[in-house]
């Protein structure tokens, strides 16, 4: 009987079979091994680790993250110790906690720097998909200008798609016309699999100095705030491309993931939740099959539909 309940929560990612299709977003749960202080990290299905560029970032100045209502504003810049350390520190550290396959967050400045990150991460076995941000906006010269033109997005998912066999998931940039023709041109590039969305671009002024809040100026907006935007975009999405979409933005409750999921998405990552809630992801994956049973949903995989 439980395995037969189990099996409810089973759902595909590009081959890789999940237990769950919950995944902490790269940016919000480090390299997993601070949580697993927390809890045992292996109930998730996978998670997303920080983001990684080719050398080493501190990233942009303070203050960097604002409140906003429903969510934050964050322009944090990719802070990380470059994929070197990454791969010498980080991963074997991860390796002690966490035994399933996890997934790794590559941002870069160039075609060329995302593809050299991509190479060196190739041959790390725990390394189960590479999910390639072209979308940070918090960060000059990189991130997002390669996520708001269809042929920089195209360029640079062949680049990567050229020196790995991993599953490839180009993550998108919600601030563009058109979702839909971003992810088709990953697609046709060679893509396995689309994530999105990542934040929004906002900022906040402090009255007291008429000047804004983050040193960046602007930022990037997540939280419950942008749950809607991120379900319609999942929703067109799934809708234009036939590989594996994974859901994100604004996540924080079963009943979210479950829309997600009858959006079209494959799996659902969870961001800014498990900042305010360190067992965020937990307490979701622990009340998935009751939300399911309020709606009379026996599997998950019977929601992945793209029609309606």
């Amino acid at each position: 009987m439980r395995e037969k309940a189990a099996d409810r929560l089973r759902v595909d990612l590009c081959g890789i079979e999940l237990e769950n299709p919950v995944i902490p977003a790269s940016g919000t749960f480090g390299y997993g091994y601070e949580f697993a202080e927390i809890y045992d990290i292996n109930r998730l299905g996978t998670f997303s680790f920080k983001g990684t560029t080719r050398q080493p970032r501190f990233g942009n100045p303070t203050p960097r993250i604002a409140e906003c209502p429903a969510g934050m504003i964050n322009a944090v810049g990719l802070q990380n110790p470059g994929v070197e350390k990454v791969i010498s520190e980080e991963l074997p550290r991860l390796k002690k906690v966490f035994s399933k396959p996890v997934m790794a967050n590559v941002s870069g400045f160039s075609i060329e720097e995302y593809a050299e990150t991509c190479a060196m991460l190739e041959a790390e076995e725990q390394v189960g998909w590479l999910e390639v941000n072209i979308s940070c906006p918090n960060v000059h010269g990189g991130g997002m200008s390669f996520g708001t033109d269809p042929k920089q997005a195209a360029a640079v998912t062949r680049a990567v798609r050229a020196v790995t066999k991993k599953p490839v998931i180009m993550k998108l940039s919600p601030n563009v016309t058109d979702i839909a023709e971003m992810a088709a041109a990953c697609e046709e590039a060679g893509a396995d699999g689309i994530s999105l969305i990542n934040t929004l671009q906002g900022m906040r002024i402090n009255l007291k100095t008429r000047r804004p809040v983050l040193a960046n100026v602007m930022g990037g907006v997540s939280g419950p705030c942008v749950f809607p935007v991120a379900l319609r975009m999942v929703w067109q999405v799934c809708r234009t491309v036939k590989i594996p979409v994974i859901g994100m933005g604004g996540v924080s409750t079963a009943e979210d993931v479950l829309e997600m999921m009858t959006a079209g998405a494959a799996a659902v990552e969870v961001g800014a939740a498990n900042l305010t809630d360190p067992r965020a992801c937990l307490r979701i994956i622990e009340e998935l099959p009751a939300a399911m049973d309020r709606y009379g949903i026996r599997s998950l995989r019977e929601l992945r539909s793209p029609e309606g």
